[in-house]
């Protein structure tokens, strides 16, 4: 039976990813809505939405993913992050919905070496990650079939990110300082969106309860990333290692935030691409 499902946050590089993804071979109905479509802070407009388009499952991608406007603008993070989630998991629970969740690497404190397991202790450092967990003890309170992502470092050639801002910033200066001492995994949304897809269409959400992580495979530092993406750009900006003391923030960062998927790879038997080869992709195939 073909299904409705509905993917939140349209606009971001996720949600586009997922939608650029679709094909004929897809068998079930995708409704992408942005904030000014359907506003997920409000349950009385999203229950009114499951209601008139009988919604099966959501792809949650809404977020507040500004880090250090997090601790700024605590108020509107935990609006998005937090009380958001709470009304998806209350609607789905009344029209027996399920929800695809992401979350992030930020509800670590990064003060382990080794990667982090889905069951490690959770200590974010703050409001940001602080949010996105009370995000996921919300769906984690609830009785629907749900799935938590937490990825890291996402990326695309869509919205704003890393890898856009240091080939603007490459075009404007002959030199950039990037952090060497915070240590994590690249994403490439595509190859999220792919597994979101994947897990979709072959209804591996059903009767799951459960977190997860996807990350690309691989490890390297904010400054590693920098140097490959200048290098597959063909630039001669010049990359200098410095420490995060050297650029002071409203939020603090983990330090080390690598994700283990070794649970995910396991349970949907699925293969993730390395850090370097999905970059590589991105920058031969779209001028960004």
């Amino acid at each position: 039976m073909k299904k409705n499902i509905l993917i939140t946050g349209a606009s971001g590089q996720l949600a586009m990813e997922i939608k650029q993804e679709l094909n004929g071979s897809v068998s079930n109905n995708y409704i992408f809505k942005e904030k000014t479509e359907l506003d997920v802070t409000n349950i009385e407009k999203l229950d009114s939405f499951f209601e008139k388009n009988e919604i099966h499952l959501v792809v949650n991608c809404a977020a507040y993913t500004n880090v250090n406007g997090s601790e700024i603008d605590k108020e509107s993070a935990n609006l998005i992050n937090h009380l958001a989630v709470k009304n998806i998991a209350e609607v789905c629970t009344k029209h027996k919905a399920a929800c695809i969740h992401l979350s992030t690497d930020y509800v670590f404190s990064g003060e382990k070496n080794t990667p982090y397991k889905e069951t490690d202790p959770t200590s974010p450092l703050g409001a940001y990650g602080q949010t996105k967990l009370l995000g996921e003890s919300a769906l984690q309170h609830s009785d629907i079939d749900f799935i938590i992502l937490r990825t890291s470092w996402l990326y695309s050639a869509f919205g704003n990110n890393f890898v856009k801002n240091i080939l603007r910033i490459s075009k404007e200066k002959k030199e950039l300082k990037v952090v060497f001492d915070q240590v994590g995994t690249p994403t490439y949304a595509k190859d999220l969106a792919r597994f979101i897809i994947y897990v979709i269409e072959n209804e591996l959400y059903i009767g799951k309860q459960d977190v997860y992580h996807f990350s690309n495979e691989g490890v390297c530092s904010w400054y590693d990333f920098a140097i490959e993406i200048l290098k597959l750009s063909g630039s001669s900006c010049k990359v200098i290692p410095c420490l995060s003391y050297e650029f002071p923030t409203p939020a603090a960062r983990p330090a080390y935030s690598v994700l283990d998927k070794s649970k995910l790879k396991a349970d949907f038997n699925y293969t993730i691409p390395y850090w370097k080869d999905s970059l590589e992709f991105l920058m031969k195939n779209y001028h960004i």
